[in-house]
């Protein structure tokens, strides 16, 4: 085997760091080209970094959660090549000189010892960790469906692609996997029972209680040195800080244990549910200095779980979280935008029982084209519209030359959508919104805000914006002063839809309003154009069907 080093490849234009979030691969572990093997998040994006080799994981060089700098090297692999045939042909050649044996019997003795290690090379193809046997030697499938695949243990070699030239779908993969649990399923009834094993040393059992009350007890032998797991499996272990090797095995592959998710979780429940009869157990005792016992079992229980205990300040406990990746990124956006763009921040209120009236009349039809309609097209058509009126809200200031700044209007409307996420805010941007329809745009905002949530959407639909919208009122908020998205003049904030009481016609009645907060760069726009910006985009939203004239 010959040793092949993978650098952190620039992962995003202009990068220099990104954050090894998680490795989809262990030492051991054999790989193919393309095949995904590390997560990174780099400024607003998390990506599959594949490898370049098809060979077998010899090292693993960085932390997960770890800061790497571009170019240096992560993963070292043993990849077969020419190192194999000049080690093999100098190996004949030694065994030849030693034994002075002619070169045609050595060379039938070297291949006969060959032989079985071929064999054996090819047990192991055909048990999953090889590449599909195609001409180029390649599975065709983009990295969701490997992931998919590795999710659900299915080996993608084996799997027969429906998509054009014989690309692997994901509905391929979970066709695979209904498939084998099937097979799992016709065979569990001829299985052998579970034996009895005592429990020693090194030796597991995990306590679980019955429906009936009662507490019965599962026995593994001793904690394997290895198992195998799907990463999202892993995850769940490392998340309920669960042993993976002491987790029973619900199969054997390759002869090696092999853990699914949900066996992780039931093992994690039925150590909580053992430690807990043992504080209930213990918990009228108090040692002669005080501490109580179910305290010390409670301490016991931190510790096996692996939770590690907060860190003492003067002032109480306290914990410590790593401020970088996206949260990182989001600060220093925030920090720059805000100290360097004079903000001014516009409070306005628009009567929208129309629009609520619209769009109640429309979802029947949108739903039959299968479209999720909600408000934010009909907001996004009318600042659009806004924008051609008002060019200094859909702007940058070019300060490149201090001495001769410029004001960029530009004549395009790209606008970008404020998505909350388990991992911060994300902007995915709409582009051309002044090309689209509300059904296209409806349908194109669905996409980018679900892909942003599942941290799929990339780098490049997040830039190119010229105008941004955040919704803060979909957690119940009603104003705000929401930060510009740097370099853009702008950002509208909405707040959330609700019946309030309002003055028309000289009394006061409930009606369906929408909560506006305009935050502008104060350099570039004045107040006067900021509350006039506002006033059409309150007008065309008062009367949606102008905007079907637009």
């Amino acid at each position: 085997m010959g040793t092949k080093e993978f650098k952190l490849p620039d992962v995003g234009e202009g990068v220099a760091e990104g954050e090894l979030v998680n490795w989809l691969v262990e030492v051991g572990d054999t790989v193919t080209e393309d095949m995904p093997v590390a997560e990174v998040e780099t400024d607003k994006a998390l990506v599959e970094v594949p490898s370049p080799y098809n060979g077998t994981v010899k090292e693993l060089l960085a932390e997960e959660g770890q800061m790497v700098p571009v170019g240096d090297v992560i993963i070292t692999f043993d990849v077969p090549g020419e190192d194999d045939e000049e080690s093999e042909t100098e190996e004949t050649a030694t065994a030849a000189d030693a034994t002075a044996e002619p070169a045609g019997d050595d060379e039938a003795a070297t291949a006969a010892e060959a032989e079985p290690a071929g064999a054996e090379a090819g047990a192991e193809a055909e048990s999953g960790d090889d590449e599909a046997e195609t001409p180029s030697g390649r599975v065709f499938a983009p990295p969701n469906v490997r992931r998919l695949a590795r999710e659900l243990g299915v080996d993608i070699a084996s799997v027969d692609g429906s998509g054009p030239s014989g690309r692997i779908t994901e509905g391929d993969v979970r066709t695979a996997a209904e498939a084998d649990e099937s097979d799992t399923a016709e065979t569990a009834d001829d299985a052998p029972e579970p034996r009895s094993v005592s429990v020693g040393d090194g030796e597991s059992s995990v306590s679980k209680r019955t429906t009936d009350g009662e507490t019965a007890t599962t026995v593994e032998s001793a904690a394997r040195d290895r198992t195998l797991a799907a990463p999202a499996t892993r995850r769940v272990a490392e998340e309920e800080g669960v042993d993976l090797n002491a987790v029973p095995a619900t199969e054997q592959r390759d002869g090696e244990g092999f853990v699914t998710a949900e066996a992780v979780r039931e093992y994690a429940e039925a150590q909580r549910q053992a430690r807990q009869a043992e504080v209930e157990a213990a918990s009228a005792t108090t040692d002669a200095s005080g501490v109580s016992a179910d305290a010390e079992a409670g301490g016991a229980a931190s510790a096996e779980s692996g939770a590690e205990a907060p860190e003492m300040t003067a002032e109480g406990p306290v914990e410590r979280v790593p401020y970088r990746g996206v949260r990182r990124t989001i600060g220093k956006q925030m920090e720059q935008s805000k100290y360097t763009a004079p903000h001014v921040t516009h409070h306005d209120t628009v009567v929208i029982d129309d629009l609520v009236e619209f769009r109640a009349e429309t979802k029947e039809l949108a739903s039959e084209r299968d479209v999720k309609l909600t408000y934010m097209p009909f907001v996004l058509k009318a600042i659009v519209t806004a924008l051609k009126e008002y060019p200094e809200l859909n702007a940058t200031l070019d300060e490149s030359d201090p001495d001769d700044a410029e004001i960029l209007l530009k004549q395009y409307y790209n606008v970008g959508i404020a998505v909350a996420t388990d991992a911060g805010l994300m902007v995915p941007v709409v582009r051309n919104v002044d090309e689209k329809s509300v059904f296209e745009l409806a349908r194109e905002i669905d996409d980018l805000a679900s892909r942003a949530r599942d941290r799929k959407v990339t780098r490049e639909e997040m830039q190119g914006g010229t105008f941004s919208v955040t919704n803060f009122g979909a957690i119940g908020g009603e104003y705000a002063t929401p930060i510009i998205n740097y370099p853009e003049t702008a950002i509208l904030g909405l707040g959330a839809i609700e019946q309030r009481p309002v003055v028309q016609d000289g009394e006061v009645t409930a009606a369906y309003t929408l909560p506006l907060s305009l935050s502008i760069d104060h350099r570039v726009i004045d107040g006067a154009v900021a509350g006039r910006f506002t006033n059409r985009v309150m007008e065309l939203l008062q009367n949606p069907k102008l905007l079907l004239l637009e």
